[in-house]
């Protein structure tokens, strides 16, 4: 198994939903992230800079999920996973995203994985 971060259950907010009264107002989102970085553990030299700053990376995605709204949960989970790949050295990106909108459910969610293009 390749080295990997996780970061679980990372709080959002954004406005987003097909209906205009329901991006009103921002929801509570949820996103689940495993992070593959480019270099391996063995050869971080306990170097922050040799490694995936996941507290920059947390700040990525709860930026990208309030910079606009968005109708589908699809899309914001898509941007997420472009722009980490785009801005940190890693060579995948697994995420899931939750919200907390239907009743009698405990959450809908989109799940996908990406990988830096070779």
């Amino acid at each position: 198994m390749p080295d990997r971060i996780r970061i679980e259950s990372l709080e959002l907010s954004s406005h987003i939903g097909v209906p205009e009264e329901e991006r009103a107002a921002a929801q509570r989102l949820t996103a689940s992230l495993v992070l593959e970085p480019i270099r391996a553990i063995p050869f971080l030299d306990d170097r922050i800079e040799n490694t995936v700053d996941y507290f920059a990376v947390c700040e990525c995605v709860k930026a990208l999920s309030l910079a606009r709204p968005r109708h589908l949960l699809e899309t914001l989970a898509q941007e997420i996973a472009a722009e980490l790949l785009a801005r940190f050295p890693l060579r995948s990106v697994e995420l899931e995203l939750r919200k907390f909108i239907l009743p009698d459910t405990a959450f809908v969610a989109i799940q996908l994985r990406r990988e830096r293009a070779p």
